[in-house]
Order: C-alpha cells, then structure tokens, then sequence
C-alpha cells in the first residue's frame, strides 16, 4: 500500500513547500518539503542558496526528494501495523509518521493493532510537542476517523540566499491538479481551453498541378 494522490497532497499541505534549501525551526538544513541529510542526498546544506531560476524545475525536485524519502516511510507504516488499512487511515499514518517518526513506539499503533480504531483515533493527540502542530495532528486524526482531507491551494514560499524563509506571503499556490503535474512530471498534461493540447498538423490534400507532375513524372522516370 501505498499514499494516495489526496494523501501526497494532504501532507504537503501540512508539511509545506519551499524550493530552496532553508533552516527549520531547529536550525537544521532543509530542502522542499522538510527534507534532510538524515534522509539521504541531497544535502541541502550544500545546495545552492536562494530561490531557483526556474520555480516550476525546483518545484520539481521537490517533490522528486520528497517521493523518495517518502517511500521508507509508507515501509515503515506497512511494517509497524498488523490489521488492514483503508487508504486514508493508511495516509494519516503515514503523515503522522513523516512528522514524528514515531509509528513504530506510538500508543495509537498499539491501539490499532489491538483493535481499537477509535482509541487510536484519540492517541494522535498524544503528539503535541511543539503546542503548534496541534493543528496538524487533529487533521490527521480527523482524516484517520472520518476519511476527510484538508483543502485549497498549496502554498509556494520563498527562502533568501541566509536560509529564511518568507512566510508574511507564498509566491506561488499551486492548485491540486498543478501539484500533481509537477509532482509526477512524467503525466501527460490534461489539456485546458486556456492551454490547448498542440493538434497534429494534416498534410495538404494534393493539388491538381502536384497531381499531374507525379504523373509526368511517372512516365518520364519509366522510359528505357
């Protein structure tokens, strides 16, 4: 099992985006979205500072670590929990777990193995250091109990060349279909009216005159 599309989307919402390599709240190097030397290369505190040229292309990278960190989590996930999962408890875990790496130790994966769904609904509260992530950690509950995802835009920061990052404003919110585009690049593009998929060019019907050559032609190339 893997994280759905709206689970991706959910825990990049939580997580936040920024295409540059930035200093958290602990001062740790940090790339895209809460990628860091911990997880594997790159190593954002040898990334080129500041904003990419080209937004779209960091964007991408972004999201290309953030799928490949991810995969260890979901491993983790599948490993630390005995009983079936429907995809959204699947996608709160996995969240949960992105953000505190504790699915394996956790109260509520003890409850969950156990049988009790709505026990481990409440032990996601367990989890509130710091006091600010409670937010957080209530979406993740609500999503494991209820199925229901958080919505709108997906914010796009801005960092500086010293590794802060600007929060007062996103330079970019990206809708859920422009994520998934450039978080799977390999897609084919959903036409729209405002960006038409390119229509293959129809070869000219032959004209009289292109007629008539080819046929002198024929003749003239059939003499001996």
């Amino acid at each position: 099992m893997c994280m759905t599309d709206r689970g991706l989307l959910a825990l990049v919402r939580h997580e936040g985006l920024v295409p540059g390599p930035y200093l958290d709240v602990k001062q740790v190097w940090t790339f895209g979205i809460g990628h860091t030397a911990a997880a594997g290369p790159p190593d954002p505190a040898r990334m080129p500072r500041g904003m990419p040229a080209d937004l779209d292309a960091g964007i991408r990278e972004a999201f290309k670590v953030f799928r490949t960190d991810l995969a260890a989590y979901e491993a983790a996930v599948r490993r630390a929990v005995t009983v079936p999962l429907e995809p959204h408890e699947f996608d709160a875990l996995v969240s949960f777990h992105y953000n505190t790496g504790g699915i394996a130790r956790a109260a509520l994966t003890r409850h969950l193995n156990a049988g009790s769904r709505a026990a481990a609904a409440d032990a996601f509260m367990g989890w509130l250091k710091p006091a600010a992530i409670r937010p957080r950690r209530e979406a993740e509950r609500i999503l494991f109990r209820h199925g229901r995802y958080p919505a709108g835009t997906i914010p796009v920061w801005a960092v500086d060349r010293n590794g802060r990052v600007d929060f007062s404003r996103p330079i970019r919110r990206l809708t859920e279909d422009e994520a998934l585009v450039l978080l799977r690049p390999e897609a084919t593009p959903v036409p729209t009216a405002a960006d038409p998929m390119p229509v293959p060019a129809v070869p000219a019907a032959p004209t009289l005159l292109s007629r008539l050559t080819a046929f002198l032609t024929t003749l003239i190339g059939g003499r001996p």
